[in-house]
């Protein structure tokens, strides 16, 4: 059985030889620049390793690995044109180094590519494989709708929150590991197992996404740190600080989040007063103990997977990587 690492490599090597052979250059650059920027590659790793928990010709599995990082990338690109973000994995993001209509244009290429490529699975689960990627692209929109409505609010609850994240994070991880297990002929209880054991580490993935834009450090994270705060993004952080805050804490949070800083120097100000109350109110702790009980539940999951331990270990092995992941 190869190794993460070895997965990982042969993932990025098929990505470096992908070529897209159409015109205009000025198209399908971006494309290109956005899947040189490097990553985890954690979408496409975890397809192909559930697809060898069942057979070892990985290479089979590949198009459609490539296919779902693509849509991946495809996602972060609309999501940074949307948060007005300025970098991306420590470079500019493609409305920065382009324009915003190139980035809107060639988004949607990848789209198009990543269903295209999705397409080359092995055609006896072709409908099913399609069926699910469909149905968590759509998923995925929703969720990104309920994230911008969000912002609109300041009553939303820690249940309408992991829901949010549910959608717009844990179904693509959890719609890898299906996929990779559906293409290599698993029972359908195995794909639905695997399906809920994606759906728990990515909501501890997502918050411990939250935890690190407040927390993290630019150099690893890749993105400013306290950029949540500045969009007075509705993260468990937020949430939980709203919630557990005293009176006076709580009027602080709103005037803060009220604040909308235009320079530099302001900016800081506000992303240093909203760390020193969720310091306060304590509200690291309470996301690392939400991170913690959905690994315990994506845990229990795998264990009820009916496969020999060795085997499964090197999945649950990379799972518990991410919790400890820096960027």
């Amino acid at each position: 059985m190869l190794t993460t690492n070895e997965i990982l490599n042969k993932v990025n090597q098929a990505l470096v030889h992908l070529s897209f052979d159409r015109e205009p250059a000025g198209l399908y650059d971006p494309v290109r620049y956005v899947l040189s920027l490097g990553g985890k590659r954690i979408r496409p790793v975890l397809m192909l390793m559930a697809y060898s928990l069942y057979k070892k010709d990985i290479d089979a599995c590949m198009p459609a690995a490539l296919g779902l990082e693509i849509y991946h990338n495809f996602t972060l690109l609309h999501d940074d044109l949307m948060d007005k973000a300025d970098t991306r994995r420590g470079k500019p993001c493609v409305h920065k180094k382009w324009d915003d209509n190139t980035a809107i244009l060639s988004g949607d290429s990848m789209l198009v590519l990543a269903f295209q490529m999705m397409q080359e699975c092995p055609a006896e689960v072709l409908p099913q494989v399609m069926s699910l990627f469909t149905e968590t692209a759509l998923e995925i929109d929703e969720g990104q709708q309920m994230d911008m409505d969000f912002e609109k609010r300041l009553d939303v609850t820690e249940e309408e929150y992991i829901e949010m994240i549910r959608l717009k994070t844990s179904v693509l991880l959890a719609c890898a590991l299906a996929l990779g297990a559906m293409q290599a002929g698993a029972k359908d209880a195995d794909v639905e197992c695997l399906h809920s054991f994606g759906e728990k580490i990515g909501l501890a993935f997502q918050l411990q996404d939250d935890l690190l834009d407040v927390y993290g450090d630019f150099a690893t994270f890749g993105k400013r740190i306290g950029g949540d705060i500045l969009e007075n993004k509705k993260t468990f952080l937020l949430i939980s600080a709203l919630q557990a805050a005293s009176p006076e804490q709580r009027a602080e949070l709103e005037r803060w989040i009220k604040t909308n800083p235009s320079s530099q120097k302001e900016q800081q100000e506000k992303i240093a007063a909203v760390t020193a109350l969720y310091d306060a109110i304590g509200v690291k702790g309470m996301t690392t103990h939400r991170i913690n009980e959905f690994f315990h539940q994506a845990r229990m999951l795998l264990e009820q997977l009916n496969l020999p331990l060795e085997t499964k270990q090197p999945l649950w092995e990379f799972a518990m990587s991410l919790m400890e992941r820096k960027s």
